[in-house]
């Protein structure tokens, strides 16, 4: 039996990943945002710039080598794909990227449901046409299983090229921004903004009740990003929407990434989600695979 296919009937069976895909969240180089500090080349290497006509507009984040994760509302239909140019790679928005790649838009594919941000579903899939190369300033953000929370008062990242508050657009060579902010819970977050939105299932909050730091206009799309216990950088939400910026009482609201890993994979075939079960053969192949599992176990080992 050859080995690669030994290999692969393994990988099915087990669940085992024998391949060299790219690791996510894990930046090679170390680790519009009101109240924040200017990143470095690197810190960030899944987040993207996305343009319309050579204008920035959004914000997104790289989950594989082809697909773009950003928020449904920088999309309105009907699209002008042929608009669109994304940038991985970027750190300054108007100076010069010596790693950065520019893509077009192949595909673009909105999730299920969505209308505006505030009724929910504000999540977006944009494929990429070339794919990315990965180098250690372009790398892919891991996305969390359905069942992986982030607790009230985690501290995560939100980055992105926006506004630095109300109006004001980021100066000079527009250095890519990055500001911590603690996760909110649904039921605080609800509470502070009372009947001015409502927070459902499929969003989190992050921000700070007394304002000041926030996520802004021209980050929508852009991810919020949490290092977990073992190091590796998640995707917590996508920027959706707020009242205003770095407002009292008014939190950004992202859209829950965990709400959308079935969406994710639908569209995404073989992303591996962080914390999710490993993704199985399915069909004749499985029969045949289990039969053959213990073979293959003996001729990996020799």
């Amino acid at each position: 039996m050859p080995t690669y296919f030994c290999v692969f009937l393994f990988w099915c069976v087990t669940g085992v990943s024998v391949s060299h895909a790219q690791e996510c969240g894990k930046p090679p180089m170390g680790t519009r945002i009101v109240g924040g500090e200017p990143a470095t080349d690197g810190s960030w290497p899944w987040q993207v710039d996305i343009q319309v006509n050579g204008v920035h507009v959004c914000g997104g984040s790289l989950i594989n080598e082809q697909w773009v994760l950003s928020a449904a509302h920088c999309f309105p239909t009907p699209i002008n794909q042929a608009s669109y140019t994304i940038y991985a790679g970027r750190l300054q928005l108007n100076g010069f990227n010596q790693y950065e790649t520019s893509h077009s838009m192949k595909n673009i594919m909105i999730a299920p449901g969505y209308n505006t941000p505030q009724s929910g579903n504000d999540v977006a899939l944009v494929q990429l046409d070339p794919p990315v190369s990965w180098t250690n300033v372009i790398q892919p953000i891991c996305i969390p299983g359905s069942g992986v929370s982030f607790s009230e008062g985690q501290s995560c990242y939100v980055t992105g090229w926006g506004d630095i508050r109300d109006g004001v657009s980021l100066p000079g060579v527009g250095t890519l921004q990055q500001v911590v902010v603690p996760i909110i819970g649904q039921t605080s977050c609800q509470n502070m903004y009372q009947t001015d939105a409502d927070i459902l299932s499929d969003m989190i909050c992050a921000g700070y009740q007394a304002g000041a730091k926030d996520s802004c206009q021209g980050d929508s799309g852009g991810p919020l990003v949490c290092q977990m216990a073992n190091g590796t950088w998640v995707q917590a939400g996508v920027v959706s929407f707020g009242l205003g910026c770095a407002q009292p009482n008014h939190p950004g609201v992202y859209a829950k990434v965990s709400s959308f890993s079935d969406f994710i994979t639908s569209i995404v075939p073989g992303l591996q989600l962080y914390g999710g079960a490993p993704q199985a053969c399915t069909g004749g192949l499985g029969v045949l695979l289990s039969s053959l599992a213990t073979l293959v176990t003996v001729q990996l080992l020799r």
